[in-house]
């Protein structure tokens, strides 16, 4: 009798001690305001984030018309300007797949790379295509259009002849158009599903359960970071998941001097999300890091949201020396890809570990590139 009342004794002290073990990891007893991070979220990053989108595609809808109306290279010249802009922007908002945008598989219409240069030619031959249809998501989006001010011919000259006097020409002046029109319609729909029903449903879900936004929004947000961000601009071109480097498949391959540029908005666009700042503003508010820092998350003896914002800070320095094409950069001196690479991976440790362990949040995609 005696050795079961010790015993008891010792498995109820052993259950204390780990709940207070877990009390100090900031896995239980989280009262953190998670609605005021959502309606920052929100309010203040995502919906104008979309705003800008919209707006951005509405002006590259509006010099493409001027462009197939009158295809000078002047007008060419503008039609690029206000693709980049664009482009530059979808970086901003590539993270939030969630809602109808993971309704109508938004970000795999608007930017899968590299783009299918077939099937965008097979389409123009036939005439008759779905650009909504599966089959399509490499022949459409940002890196289609890229394709057609850029890849489309050898030079300048030619490009305008592909709009003017080759054979086929009025055939690609159409597919130019569809491709645009149909990225400003996608937009349009998600867009306006967050300023109608879509915002409220999720600002008020501030459970922790596998589908409540916060939770479905980390996940989106991890899961970008190391795909989108880590693994495409970076770790498949510069060959991470294969046996040679791949400098084909970066960013705007056609354009040649942007895949950098994009890839610092993207990770200045990931670290203000992580921050809480406010779209194109100073101001910040509830986040990741206010949680954590709510959470008193310490790792080797510093907050974690300090350590998060260290590692980007490196990984952008990483990037920083890089070739403004990386499809050169791949191929003069990959090594140096490897090093940007290398620093952003050391992120995906600190958010897909520590910090998602911190605010007791599981993983609910698979890692599939083998790191």
């Amino acid at each position: 009798m005696i050795k079961k009342v010790v015993l008891s004794v010792l498995v109820i002290a052993l259950l204390v001690a780990c709940s207070s073990s877990d009390d100090s990891s900031g896995s239980t007893n989280d009262d953190f305001n998670r609605q005021a991070m959502l309606t920052n979220w929100a309010d203040h990053i995502i919906i104008p984030a979309f705003q800008d989108l919209s707006s951005d595609l509405s002006s590259l809808t509006s010099q493409k018309d001027t462009f197939l109306t009158t295809p000078n290279q002047t007008n060419l010249d503008l039609l690029r300007t206000a693709w980049l802009e664009a482009y530059k922007t979808w970086q901003f908002v590539e993270m939030f797949n969630i809602g109808k945008a993971e309704e109508i598989n938004y970000t795999f219409q608007m930017n899968i790379y590299p783009t299918n240069v077939s099937d965008i030619q097979n389409n123009i031959i036939s005439g008759t295509y779905d650009l909504a249809n599966v089959n399509n998501n490499d022949a459409v989006g940002f890196p289609a259009v890229d394709y057609m001010l850029y890849g489309i011919a050898d030079s300048d000259i030619d490009i305008l002849n592909a709009y003017t006097t080759v054979s086929n020409f009025e055939a690609n002046k159409t597919y130019l158009s569809d491709l645009v029109n149909q990225m400003q319609a996608l937009t349009t729909t998600v867009l306006n599903d967050w300023t109608t029903s879509y915002r409220d449903s999720f600002v008020n879900s501030t459970a922790n359960t596998a589908t409540s936004a916060t939770n479905k929004l980390t996940n989106d947000f991890i899961f970008y970071y190391e795909k989108g961000l880590r693994a495409n601009k970076f770790g498949i071109p510069a060959g991470v998941f294969s046996s040679t480097p791949l400098s084909d498949k970066v960013e705007a391959f056609y354009n040649k001097e942007v895949s950098k540029d994009l890839a610092l908005v993207a990770l200045q666009a990931v670290q203000d999300f992580f921050n809480g700042k406010a779209y194109q503003s100073s101001a910040s508010d509830e986040s990741f890091a206010s949680y954590l820092e709510y959470l008193n998350t310490i790792k080797d003896g510093e907050d974690l949201s300090t350590l998060i914002n260290n590692q980007l800070n490196t990984a952008r320095t990483k990037i920083q020396v890089l070739n403004t094409n990386f499809s050169q950069q791949v191929e003069t001196d990959n090594t140096k890809m490897l090093e940007a690479y290398d620093e952003l991976q050391r992120a995906v440790v600190l958010l897909k570990v520590d910090m998602i362990q911190a605010m007791n949040i599981s993983v609910d995609f698979v890692d599939a590139d083998g790191d």
